[in-house]
């Protein structure tokens, strides 16, 4: 008798540090329900890849810009164009190059993925990056039923919370110099009623109410998050304890976090792309060395220089580091609160981890996370900023201090650890996002 042929998965991610882990740990989710995973990314993005799971193929497009990379492009717009018209050549070309494709799982910041895949009679899987509200935003966007420039003071969208400017995405406010952004994201909405299927990297309980609003336009939709490692999860696979894919060497720092008492370290990191200005650097800075609190500090190597001259990297009380597994730092013992940009998977993390947040969103999506973390699901403060849109030292030190020892802090603790059960339930055996995988798998045939 012959024996069945496993399925074979092509997983398209745009080349973003944001996008490529939660799609990798997405492939690592398949693949251990039989799938054979080829996961692709531009040529000039899988350059930087220091790690890639032994198990998976790698394969690439092109984005128009393989040597230099979207630097070269000088504008968003011209490299987003190039990327459209390069990247849809270069993927038909590998699908033409492979055998046997049962399924293209594409970005849906890829919305022409699909339309290749159906040239060549492929299912297509749209996966959703972001949360379930900024979708609905971006959706409601396609609709026409919300435009940019706002004219409304607070925005009314079913099932969500009300929204002031503030809880918005920041294209909104960049549109009149440049739409090409928000057209960019809202375009993934273009033709995702076509797909087979949408994926998107949440969890029910988490975001059931928006879930439930779109099934009754997508029924095909399926929540398949958290997707992050399993180790920091539901614990099932040992070997599984980061994403699998960096563009960042870490930097060693759990032996310091050994040594400082449970729940003392404020963790404070702004993610792969967000770059403040020096007065908010410095606002950090001077906040963390006055404070009481010991304290863990995430600055990339390109930002270094906006540190203080007189700022210590590292003392008994605080290390400044380039880079770290955030995982790793999240789940230690010594963190008592994560002061966060509020990127989607940085969300994901802390809510998986169980640490309370302070919120100082920077571009993008990051405001509304910030939003559901302090009014929704409760877990978080937004630091205020002032008319200058900067975070104050004293306002972000009355913040750790709410968050370390206050009461407040207390419930957002709380809160957290109650999504942290719900979270590593989701993805269990017999859990809502397990039961989606597979069901979205005995349908690849």
């Amino acid at each position: 008798m012959e024996k069945q042929r496993r399925a074979r998965c092509l997983v398209l991610a745009y080349p973003a540090q944001g996008h490529v882990n939660p799609m990798m740990q997405l492939s690592k989710l398949l693949e251990r329900h039989g799938v054979k995973i080829t996961f692709v990314t531009t040529r000039f993005f899988s350059k930087d890849l220091l790690k890639l799971p032994p198990s998976m193929a790698l394969e690439t497009i092109s984005d128009g810009f393989d040597e230099v990379g979207p630097t070269q492009a000088g504008s968003s717009k011209a490299y987003l164009d190039r990327f459209l018209q390069v990247g849809q050549e270069t993927l038909a070309e590998l699908l033409e190059k492979l055998e046997h494709v049962d399924c293209l799982i594409y970005d849906s910041f890829f919305p022409w993925a699909l339309d290749v895949a159906k040239r060549f009679g492929i299912v297509a899987a749209s996966y959703l990056t972001q949360n379930m509200a900024v979708n609905s935003i971006y959706y409601h966007v396609h609709l026409g039923k919300l435009r940019a420039p706002l004219t409304e003071h607070e925005i009314s969208l079913p099932r969500l919370p009300k929204l002031q400017h503030e809880d918005l995405p920041s294209f909104f406010f960049s549109y009149a110099e440049d739409p090409t952004l928000l057209d960019f994201v809202v375009d993934q909405f273009s033709n995702i009623d076509k797909a087979d299927w949408i994926l998107c990297n949440t969890f029910y309980d988490l975001d059931k109410e928006i879930i439930d609003w779109f099934m009754e336009i997508w029924p095909k939709i399926l929540s398949v998050g958290p997707n992050i490692p399993s180790m920091f999860l539901d614990k099932k696979y040992k070997d599984d304890q980061d994403y699998g894919v960096t563009l960042f060497k870490s930097d060693e720092c759990i032996e310091w976090l050994d040594n400082k008492p449970k729940g003392s370290v404020v963790y404070v990191s702004f993610g792969s792309l967000a770059s403040f200005g020096e007065k908010q650097m410095e606002e950090v800075a001077s906040c963390l060395k006055e404070c009481s609190c010991y304290f863990l500090w995430v600055v990339r190597a390109s930002e270094e220089n906006k540190l203080p001259k007189d700022f210590e990297k590292i003392s008994e009380k605080g290390l400044v580091v380039t880079w770290c597994s955030q995982l790793k730092v999240l789940a230690h013992e010594a963190i008592g609160c994560f002061v966060t940009h509020c990127g989607w998977n940085s969300t994901l993390e802390t809510l998986c981890l169980g640490v309370p947040t302070i919120a100082i969103p920077y571009w993008s999506d990051q405001s509304t996370n910030a939003k559901l973390m302090k009014d929704v699901w409760k877990i978080g403060i937004k630091a205020p900023v002032d008319d200058n849109k900067i975070v104050q030292r004293e306002a972000l030190k009355h913040c750790i201090e709410e968050v370390m020892e206050g009461e407040k802090g207390k419930e957002m603790k709380n809160n957290v650890l109650q999504w942290k059960t719900l979270a590593a339930k989701a993805i269990g055996e017999g859990g809502n996002s397990y039961k989606n995988i597979v069901e979205f798998i005995g349908n690849l045939f």
